[in-house]
């Protein structure tokens, strides 16, 4: 019976188009989803949209739309983009759609009764985050993610009980049971922790929220805050709340989830809260990446500094864009976005890289007419596992990259032209079967990295005869 792996993206809001920060957060996911199936694990992975929230609401009314068109049209780009990059996620969750909603109410209800109560409340909010904010966390008054000013909010809302669990989370975190990686953002989260933790609001009024969202059990006049809901996102899709849900029998606790810096006291605090009260087991890892900048600046659909994926994806190819964010994005720093740094990796690092490598040896293989069959593989190194289950998807590729570097040097050094016209077809075909069996390799290993490249690599080298590749990276100026 295969081991488990279940993983998770984030679900984003569908206020605006998806931008280079969520793709980002794709590629690292479907990077180690891909890893994990090479390793014969039984994967699963969720990716989504976040479809309740006020700021979908306020969206819609800008553009003079209706809520759930905007959310439609919008849902549907981030299923484009998953198409696009080649993600292989196993499901796509919308959180508008009634099976959701009967989850997100079937773990209210599964909750403590004393961890939700109903209280009046006064607070700053953020329509940007979905959150309330303290005076003390404002930054020159305005929200320290947007740099908006906060709007006064007075009503009141059911709220959880969010105090009665500091001292069990900073257990279950510091013993590594919850375990949140890099161990900055997890020193982080305990320090936010012992601070002392506040009860949240957990609902809205339905009247502030527009009439859109999940109704909270046994009161209409309520629809469930946007975190509540959306993190419950994690299960629902597994068919908790459902009468059979045999997918979240076998698949949950998640052994995965990804998310970027901005939501980690959402996924370190209040969902790991929100499971104890329900008595369902907690996530087993959380990865916290950073942000894509764009100048120095966080890219915001808010701030409109966003990067078309799209655009990207059409100039430069899937692969090499995930190339791009996996090899020059840090994994868990903050990193900027450039289109000319993407260009140079383009050029130096797949064109005339692996490209050229492959087109090279696959060449001299045909004009030679040298049988190299059978091509293998090698498995990949320990110390290249020990990377990727790391999410050091940087030092990865660079390691596959020394191996690229490898088979030139051997090329170049071998000279397989002189042999052949030496006559020297023993040697040659030593020399190109070493090649080609190098390339199967980096094929095999750089597969969740580059899935499209490694099936077009594989397709030439089994092919019988070998003949010469067509350009995996064509020269920028001859892509259409």
């Amino acid at each position: 019976m295969p081991k488990k792996f279940y993983l998770t993206t984030t679900i984003p809001y569908v206020n605006a188009a998806p931008h280079i920060g969520f793709a980002l957060e794709l590629v690292q996911s479907d990077t180690v989803a891909r890893w994990s199936r090479q390793r014969e694990r039984d994967v699963f992975f969720l990716t989504g949209a976040d479809e309740n929230s006020l700021k979908n609401v306020r969206a819609a009314e800008a553009e003079g739309i209706p809520t759930p068109q905007l959310v439609d049209r919008n849902a549907q780009r981030y299923v484009d983009l998953t198409r696009a990059l080649n993600i292989s996620n196993d499901d796509f969750i919308r959180t508008s759609t009634p099976p959701h909603h009967a989850g997100a109410q079937a773990l209210w209800r599964a909750c403590r009764k004393e961890d939700i109560y109903r209280k009046s409340y006064q607070g700053l909010y953020c329509v940007g985050c979905e959150a309330f904010y303290l005076p003390k966390d404002l930054v020159d008054g305005t929200c320290p993610e947007h740099r908006t000013v906060p709007e006064t909010v007075n009503e009141e809302n059911y709220f959880f009980r969010l105090s009665r669990y500091g001292k069990k989370l900073t257990g279950l975190i510091e013993s590594g049971k919850f375990l949140i990686l890099p161990e900055s953002r997890r020193n982080e989260v305990l320090s936010f922790i012992k601070m002392g933790l506040e009860d949240f609001s957990i609902s809205r009024t339905r009247v502030r929220a527009k009439d859109w969202g999940v109704s909270v059990p046994a009161d209409p006049d309520q629809v469930m805050y946007v975190w509540f809901d959306a993190l419950s996102n994690y299960i629902t899709a597994l068919g908790y709340g459902q009468e059979q849900p045999a997918r979240f029998k076998r698949y949950w606790p998640a052994d995965l989830h990804i998310l970027g810096k901005g939501v980690v006291r959402f996924h370190a605090v209040y969902w790991p809260a929100m499971l104890l009260s329900a008595r369902l087991p907690l996530p087993k890892r959380l990865f916290v990446h950073g942000y894509v900048t764009v100048g120095g600046g966080k890219i915001s659909k808010s701030l409109g500094n966003t990067v078309d994926p799209f655009a990207c994806i059409r100039q430069f190819g899937a692969d090499a864009v995930r190339y791009y964010l996996l090899r020059y994005v840090h994994p868990t720093q903050d990193s900027d976005f450039s289109e000319a740094q993407l260009a140079d990796a383009y050029q130096a690092d797949l064109a005339n890289g692996l490209g050229n490598l492959v087109s090279r040896v696959t060449g001299l293989i045909e004009q030679n007419q040298v049988n190299v069959a059978p091509v293998t593989a090698k498995k990949p190194t320990h110390e290249l596992g020990q990377l990727v289950e790391g999410f050091e998807f940087n030092a990865a590729l660079k390691l596959i990259w020394e191996e690229v570097k490898r088979l030139d040097t051997l090329i170049a050094t071998a000279e397989p032209w002189k042999l052949a016209k030496e006559g020297k077809t023993a040697k040659l075909t030593s020399v190109l079967k070493q090649a080609a069996n190098g390339i199967a390799t980096v094929a095999h290993w750089v597969e969740p990295f580059l899935p499209e490249t490694a099936e077009k690599i594989n397709r030439v080298m089994t092919a019988q005869p070998i003949v010469k590749s067509a350009p995996l990276f064509p020269r920028l100026d001859q892509k259409t």
